[in-house]
């Protein structure tokens, strides 16, 4: 099973649904689309889940394919899971910055994740996917915490 997040943001991020739907990927792909209104007949929408069954999907996936967002990058790296990340962008009205971009460029970058941009494609991240392993991503909060309680002492 794919699980496919797109987040909470307003803006629609129907592009990265777009690539999806004209893939030739043939798993069960189950999406959280957030505010994104899209009709398909290949996968199953849904606006959003509450965050113990979003954690069931999370374990349940073989793949997560995402928008850039921390969280939606960061957690399923946490449980060693193969991830697609596509930003959205300022130019198509998906957001109102490019951070996601330099985010997932970083990840991408590190081995983390596998970037889907305008210089490749769905069907050949998704093939590529199939061998992938991801660093292990080792999260630096509990270093940060220490400090910030050494300063606050």
């Amino acid at each position: 099973m794919i699980l496919v997040t797109l987040g909470t943001q307003k803006e629609q991020f129907k592009r990265l649904l777009d690539y999806i739907e004209k893939s030739n990927i043939k798993d069960r792909i189950v999406v959280q689309a957030g505010h994104t209104k899209y009709e398909s007949d290949k996968l199953e929408i849904y606006n959003f889940f509450n965050y113990d069954t979003m954690e069931k999907l999370v374990d349940m996936a073989d793949l997560i394919i995402t928008h850039g967002g921390t969280g939606s990058i960061v957690e399923p790296l946490k449980k060693g899971k193969k991830i697609i990340a596509c930003s959205r962008l300022p130019e198509y009205g998906e957001h109102i910055d490019n951070h996601q971009e330099e985010l997932v460029k970083k990840f991408s970058e590190g081995g983390y994740i596998l970037e889907l941009d305008k210089n490749n494609n769905l069907d050949d991240l998704f093939e590529i996917s199939k061998e992938f392993t991801p660093n292990i991503y080792e999260s630096n909060t509990e270093n940060f915490i220490k400090k910030l309680e050494k300063k606050m002492k």
